[in-house]
């Protein structure tokens, strides 16, 4: 601990007597400094402790004692020494009565303490504090970098950490999820804090910041050394922290950092991995795939996995992709993550974190869509849209891509940011006719019969539809339309001529029974 007034007071050679001020002897000493004018305040930082004689001062003026104890405590000034023997026997009673009313510290100071021994006693002290922070500060340095080295994740560390602060420290992930805590306890504490991690992380590294409420206060640190932080690191305290303590926190952020960005390291190079597992996947060749992966991936072949494909601007693929790693690293559980240029292709197990993670990402987005202002195209841009395949075992990863791949383009013809494929194959077929470019090619191909209608020479259309809707059966299409048959055959020949095509082809009949349904979606 720094030097207080009251250890100055127990100094066995210093001799000091309280005069005044005895409540606040257990104030810091930031220096002991000596001073004779009648006012010293302009060459004050605070903190001080004044030695004076007095030799300039009009003691016998109550008021002027006032207005000079009054602003060396305004000043910052933590206490007054005043030597007896040397311009006065005795401290002066109207400098006494002035320190008792300001309740500033007043210390007697004999004869044969010199002024010098008082600032060698602090002086010392302070040394002597300083020395006692760094070797702390160095021992909690070493305790860390071993935790570092030689513990199971960052929870040792931040144990570690906690215990040298006194308080507790929370680990954030890029997201602002709270990745891990100690103890326990602070885990909630530190989830309340998400918001402002959310904040910092928009502020190129390293950045802090101090937040708190009426329980502690807590020192924010980003992570990482890029442009974009990679976490952050919460220390909670119940004072600000002393230099020990700093030594400490400023240790467990480089150890951190270095963490993170090894961590960032290895993820690229399980990426290139990654890759290279869902290329032999893709190629039907599952067992070279299980080979490459080894122990990194296995586990997450060995079980049903869903395929994700994402398309987006690159802010949009890094939230989600830091989405998906979050919930699975909580989880404990593997998932694969490939950015392919402005696509994110995943391979996650299925009903795991991080299929939940995508599930609940997509939803908040839609859900803030939903709220906002109708914005133009340059906004739709920075959008996403996901596509997820169906379960699938390792010999169908390819259908499971395909899959994946129809769930995007109708995800992105709907203007949805998450499409399940099992939505496209428990559905209907209808739907997808809303298309632009499935409505721009039946208005094509019905044109001709529809400008034949317009000459008031048949009821075409009307006619086609209900012939193929009864399964080209004559008797009862007609008797739907109120016709002959021979009127109905008639007309059917008739929309063969125009059309240039035959009826007794089911592919002529499939493509004009979707044309009739497409248009009258429109």
């Amino acid at each position: 601990m720094p030097p207080t007034l009251a250890s100055l007071v127990h100094h066995s050679t210093l001799k000091l007597t309280v005069r005044a001020g005895e409540g606040r002897l257990d104030t810091p000493v930031r220096w002991a400094h000596v001073s004779e004018l009648a006012d010293p305040v302009p060459y004050m930082e605070g903190g001080e402790l004044l030695l004076i004689t007095a030799m300039t001062l009009d003691t016998g003026d109550p008021d002027a004692m006032r207005r000079y104890v009054r602003r060396l405590a305004k000043a910052g000034v933590v206490g007054l020494g005043f030597a007896v023997g040397v311009n006065y026997e005795d401290i002066p009673p109207a400098l006494v009565t002035a320190a008792e009313e300001e309740d500033l510290p007043l210390l007697e100071v004999p004869r044969r303490t010199p002024f010098l021994a008082i600032s060698k006693a602090v002086s010392a002290a302070i040394a002597a504090d300083q020395y006692r922070s760094v070797t702390a500060g160095f021992e909690a340095q070493r305790e860390l970098t071993r935790a570092a080295l030689t513990g199971d994740g960052p929870g040792d560390l931040l144990a570690r950490l906690a215990a040298h602060v006194q308080g507790w420290a929370a680990l954030y992930d890029a997201s602002g999820a709270v990745v891990a805590a100690a103890p326990e306890w602070a885990a909630r504490r530190a989830a309340r804090l998400t918001p402002d991690v959310e904040r910092l992380r928009e502020r190129p590294a390293p950045a802090s910041a101090v937040v708190g409420g009426s329980d502690d206060r807590v020192e924010l640190q980003s992570l990482g050394t890029g442009r974009r932080p990679h976490g952050a690191l919460a220390v909670g305290t119940a004072a600000p922290l002393g230099t020990a303590e700093r030594y400490a926190l400023h240790s467990a952020i480089a150890l951190l950092t270095l963490t993170t960005e090894r961590s960032r390291s290895l993820q690229a190079a399980e990426q290139r991995l990654g890759a290279a597992v869902l290329r032999m996947l893709l190629a039907g060749e599952p067992d070279h795939a299980r080979a490459v992966a080894g122990d990194l991936y296995n586990g997450l072949l060995d079980a049903p996995y869903r395929l994700l494909i994402a398309e987006g601007a690159p802010g949009a693929l890094q939230e989600l992709s830091e989405a998906l790693e979050s919930g699975a690293s909580r989880a404990g559980e593997m998932v694969l993550v490939i950015p392919e240029g402005e696509r994110l292709v995943v391979l996650a197990r299925d009903g795991g974190a991080a299929v939940a993670a995508c599930t609940s990402h997509a939803a908040a987005l839609e859900t803030l869509r939903a709220s906002a202002e109708p914005a133009g195209p340059a906004a739709e841009d920075d959008g996403i849209v996901i596509g997820q395949s169906a379960p699938a075992g390792t010999i169908a990863a390819a259908s499971a891509y395909k899959q994946a791949e129809q769930a995007l383009s109708v995800a992105r013809r709907r203007g949805r940011i998450l499409v399940e494929h099992e939505e496209l194959a428990a559905g209907s077929v209808v739907p997808l006719l809303a298309d632009d470019a499935v409505r721009a090619f039946a208005d094509g191909m019905l044109r001709p019969l529809h400008e034949h209608d317009a000459t008031g020479r048949g009821d075409l259309v009307a006619s086609l539809r209900a012939w193929l809707s009864h399964h080209g059966q004559w008797d009862a299409a007609a008797a739907d339309l109120g016709v002959h048959r021979h009127t109905l055959r008639y007309r059917m020949r008739r929309v063969e001529e125009i059309l240039g095509r035959s009826l007794d082809d089911p592919d002529v009949r499939m493509e004009l029974w979707l044309a009739l349904k497409a248009t009258s979606m429109s």
